[in-house]
């Protein structure tokens, strides 16, 4: 592994305390690579990357630690560097994409960058100005997806990245995600072993809130991998 992005010690989650969903959970993230998680249902994908955005409150870890240092997933500094891409985000309805697009810029602190290229690329550009609430599910997740990778955090997630997008679309989507590393680190979750194949560097896979095997580049193929979830 490169040098260290993010390193997760024995992180516990939970909706119910006693029922929790991520058990002794560690995970290190490189700079500059891509990792997919994937699991049946219920194995924690979802819930892990909440915790990660800050937005799961119920959880506790022995370490957290970025770039050397102890960090909160709600701080502010942290926030900045992370943006996230949920299944589904029915938030800032009634902002256009290019409304939202200057307001996460001003709360990141950054230059509104060009997106004609990724606007082009998933065939957004008769929406730009479309209230999201009017927009379909794949439009919506073009807005936050356009958003993400305009942006270029150092640590991009994103949560079932393809459901709701057409063919041509998905096809861009994963061309930006195998090249993603060369502006950071991108960590996503998905049950689609094709998103998983065609893009990462490591393969994690998630069973019972657990990491249960891990594939790096060299082992990833869709075979060993269905075989490590049905085992």
């Amino acid at each position: 592994m490169e040098k260290k992005l993010l390193s997760i010690q024995k992180l516990c989650a939970w909706y119910d305390c006693k029922k929790p969903v991520l058990s002794d959970f560690s995970l290190e993230l490189a700079e500059h690579e891509v990792v997919g998680l994937i699991g049946l249902n219920g194995a924690g994908k979802t819930t892990f990357l909440k915790v990660l955005s800050g937005v799961h409150e119920g959880f506790c870890a022995e370490q957290l630690v970025m770039d050397t240092h102890a960090v909160d997933f709600s701080d502010r500094a942290f926030q900045r560097q992370r943006y996230t891409v949920f299944a589904e985000d029915a938030s800032f309805s009634y902002f256009t994409f290019r409304e939202y697009l200057t307001y996460v810029c001003k709360v990141y602190g950054v230059a509104q960058p060009d997106i004609s290229e990724l606007v082009a690329g998933f065939h957004f550009g008769e929406y730009t100005d479309v209230l999201m609430k009017d927009l379909s599910m794949g439009n919506r997740k073009k807005v936050f997806l356009i958003t993400a990778f305009a942006l270029k955090p150092r640590l991009l997630l994103l949560d079932e990245p393809v459901n709701g997008l057409d063919f041509t679309s998905t096809e861009y989507l994963y061309q930006l995600m195998a090249g993603y590393r060369e502006h950071g680190t991108l960590l996503f979750s998905s049950h689609i072993l094709e998103s998983i194949t065609l893009t990462c560097d490591r393969v994690l896979v998630l069973e019972e809130g657990r990491i249960r095997e891990s594939f790096s580049q060299g082992e990833i193929d869709a075979a060993g991998i269905r075989e490590a979830l049905v085992v």
